[in-house]
C-alpha cells in the first residue's frame, strides 16, 4: 500500500474505533435495530444532500443498483444485524477479537476469486498476528464473552464472513465514485431496514430517545457512517479488498487509546504487548521493512 492507503486506513481505523462511545450512550435508550436503522437512513440522506450540492449525480448508481443493494445486505444489514444479537451474550472483548478475523476470510476468500489478491505468506503472518495482537491486548475482557452460547460467537464470525464477502462485491464497483458506492449502499439499506424495523416495533415510540442518545446517533451517522464509508470504498479501490479490510485489527486499539485520551484510563502492559503486536502485524503486511535495498547499480 503507498502511503496515503496506510493513512486512510489509520484514519478509518480511528474514527470506527471512537464510534464505540456514540454507539455505547445511542444503544442505552434506542433498541439494536432501530439504532442500525437511524444510522443508515441518516447518513444516507446526508449523502445524497451531498451529491445533490456538490455531485456527482446520483443517476450514476442506477446502472448498479442491484449491486448496491447485494452490498447493502452483506456490509450493512446482515453484519449489523448478527452483532447487535451476538453482542447480546457474549461480552465486546471476545466480540472484537472474532470481527478482527475479518483480514483472514477476506484474504481466503481472495485467493479463491480473485486474480490480484493472492495469498502470500507475509499477509496470513501479518493477519495472524494481528488477531493474536487483538487476543492479547483485550486480555481480561475476552473472557467475559467465552461462556455465551455458541450461535453467538457464530454471530460473530458470520458477520466477519459478510463483510468479507462484502469487500468482494465492492471490488466489482471500480470506476464508480466512492460517493456514489457509499450514498447507493446506505440508501438501499434504509429501503431493507425501514419495513424491517416497522415490522418488528410498530411506530410507537420510534423516536424516543433523550437529546444526548440522538447527538449520539448523528455523530454515529454523519462522521462513522457517511464520512467513514466514502473513505473505505476509496481505500477499497486503491488498496484492494484484503488491505481494506485490515482496519478491524486497527478498530480495538483506536478505541482503547482513545479511551485513555479522553476518559482517563490507563493502558495496562499487556494492553501494551497486544497493541505492539498488531502493529508488527501490519508492518509485516506491508512487507516494506523486511526487504533487502538492491545493491547500487544493480
Amino acid at each position: 500500500m503507498s502511503a496515503r492507503d496506510w493513512a486512510r486506513l489509520l484514519l478509518l481505523g480511528a474514527i470506527w474505533g471512537g464510534s464505540f462511545f456514540c454507539v455505547h450512550i445511542a444503544v442505552a435508550e434506542i433498541a439494536p435495530l432501530k439504532l442500525v436503522l437511524f444510522r443508515v437512513l441518516i447518513a444516507g440522506a446526508a449523502l445524497q444532500l451531498f451529491l445533490l450540492l456538490r455531485g456527482p449525480s446520483f443517476r450514476l448508481a442506477f446502472p448498479h443498483l442491484g449491486t448496491l443493494f447485494v452490498l447493502a445486505v452483506l456490509n450493512n444489514v446482515i453484519p449489523f444485524t448478527l452483532i447487535c444479537l451476538g453482542q447480546t451474550e457474549i461480552g465486546a472483548g471476545l466480540a472484537s477479537v472474532l470481527n478482527a478475523t475479518t483480514p483472514f476470510w477476506t484474504l481466503v476468500i481472495a485467493n479463491i476469486v480473485t486474480n490480484d489478491e493472492k495469498l502470500n505468506w507475509n499477509k496470513l503472518a501479518g493477519i495472524g498476528l494481528g488477531i493474536a495482537g487483538t487476543a492479547i491486548m483485550v486480555g481480561p475482557g475476552i473472557v467475559a464473552g467465552l461462556g455465551g452460547p455458541v450461535w453467538a460467537k457464530f454471530a460473530l464470525v458470520g458477520a466477519s464472513l459478510s463483510y468479507a464477502f462484502a469487500l468482494m462485491v465492492a471490488r466489482r464497483l471500480r470506476g464508480v465514485p466512492p460517493a456514489i458506492i457509499a450514498t447507493g449502499q446506505l440508501t438501499a439499506s434504509s429501503v431493507i431496514m425501514i419495513p424491517l424495523v416497522l415490522i418488528l416495533y410498530g411506530t410507537s415510540g420510534l423516536f424516543a430517545a433523550s437529546t444526548n442518545a440522538w447527538l449520539a446517533t448523528f455523530a454515529l451517522a454523519l462522521v462513522a457512517t457517511a464520512f467513514a464509508y466514502i473513505l473505505f470504498f476509496k481505500l477499497v479501490a486503491s488498496a484492494g479488498a484484503t488491505n481494506t479490510s485490515l482496519v478491524t485489527l486497527i478498530v480495538p486499539a483506536s478505541a482503547m487509546l482513545l479511551s485513555v485520551s479522553f476518559l482517563g484510563e490507563r493502558l495496562e502492559a499487556f494492553e501494551l504487548g497486544g497493541m505492539a503486536l498488531i502493529a508488527l502485524g501490519l508492518v509485516t503486511i506491508d512487507g516494506r521493512l523486511f526487504k533487502r535495498r538492491q545493491p547500487a547499480g544493480a
